[in-house]
């Protein structure tokens, strides 16, 4: 029993060896496999409605593929004219703050700010003033590691391609799975991968919505009420959603000082906070409850931890798994609580016959 155990540990150990050292090429497969997961239901209900499973993943991948083409669409060039419109007034910016609050900064602080902003200021406006020279040198440098950029558009075009094919094969790939458990373990490696399929389910297919859901609300929000750059900020903040609170924080201080400096009227920081407040109503009334509950239950502190530890092993593609592993891992050490405190090591007056206790959300 202890030798398979360690036959187990080397053969994750490899496992996990191998994945690190073939990082570069796994983005587009993991991206494929996300999507295969979110549209592999979809698919299954059209299946019970009697279409082959071909046209299924037919169908479900022509959705897919719309909804990213036309939101690529409608949000990108949107973004790309606020994107310019931030970096020309930069300057602008920096002077207000050089004119306006350093001063006032100073009178209640007794600091001298000015050397610091002057700085600054300098090194944006030269760096502004060079974005040619900077685009030129970016486009030469491109164009010398044509290798690397014809590697990262085959990487993107892989993604469709990979998608169809493990949507067409999801329900074998996963029998073939099943069949390879041991007999003995097959109950409880069946009911783990039950609970992590319902986390994940609620984190990328809840989580990711309500983040799209307040991104929108927020974006619509700030332009009806005419802040410059409304639609970057609110997606951004609805982005930043993924980590509780964190997104009504980022998104209130960043519009408020915008549109603070954009009129320099207090009803607009009113404006703004009445936007964010709604989406935060719209989020824990409906958006919550409805599609996530109590599933998922990553502390904020894990999440945060979670994104810059993927981030740091993996890169981009470390930052997408790194909460989805997050919750799996949260799954396995529930588990291994639960068998820890039926056991004679936590209380030596328990016995090894003791059953398992039951969780509070499995009580009647």
């Amino acid at each position: 029993m202890r030798r398979q155990w360690w036959v187990a540990a080397g053969v994750t150990a490899l496992a996990l060896w191998f994945l690190v050292s073939i990082e570069p090429v796994l983005m587009p497969f993991f991206v494929s496999a996300v999507l295969a997961y979110l549209g592999d239901p979809l698919a299954d209900r059209l299946e019970a409605l009697g279409l082959s499973r071909r046209l299924s993943v037919a169908l479900v991948f022509l959705l897919l593929t719309l909804v990213i083409v036309v939101a690529l669409l409608l949000v990108v060039p949107v973004l790309g004219r606020q994107l310019g419109q931030l970096v020309e007034s930069l300057p602008a910016v920096l002077n207000w703050l050089q004119q306006t609050v350093v001063p006032r900064v100073q009178s209640l602080t007794g600091m001298d700010l000015s050397t610091d902003i002057d700085a600054l200021r300098q090194a944006v406006v030269d760096n502004w003033k060079e974005t040619g020279t900077f685009a030129a040198t970016l486009l030469s440098q491109v164009s010398r590691s044509g290798l690397a950029l014809v590697g990262w558009i085959g990487n993107l075009a892989l993604i469709p391609v990979v998608t169809f094919y493990l949507l067409l094969d999801w329900d074998i790939i996963v029998a073939k799975v099943r069949d390879w458990l041991p007999r003995r373990l097959e109950g409880t490696a069946i009911r783990l991968a039950g609970e992590c399929d319902e986390v994940l389910s609620a984190f990328l297919r809840g989580q990711l919505i309500v983040m799209l859901c307040l991104g929108i609300i927020y974006a619509i929000g700030l332009t009806l009420l005419g802040v410059r750059f409304g639609l970057l900020i609110g997606l951004l903040s609805g982005l930043a959603s993924i980590v509780p609170y964190l997104g009504v924080i980022v998104g209130i201080s960043v519009a408020g000082v915008v549109a603070f400096f954009q009129s320099g009227e207090w009803w607009m920081l009113l404006g703004v906070a009445a936007v964010f407040g709604f989406g935060q109503m719209v989020e824990s009334v409906v958006l919550q409850p409805k599609l996530l509950g109590d599933k998922i239950g990553l502390h904020p502190v894990a999440v945060i931890f979670a994104v810059l530890a993927g981030g740091n092993l993996f890169g981009f593609t470390g930052v997408l798994l790194a909460l989805p592993a997050a919750a799996v891992i949260m799954v396995l050490l529930r588990e291994l609580n639960d068998r820890y405190k039926s056991s004679a090591l936590y209380d030596e007056r328990l016995g090894p016959d003791r059953p398992r206790p039951i969780r509070d959300e499995e009580s009647p």
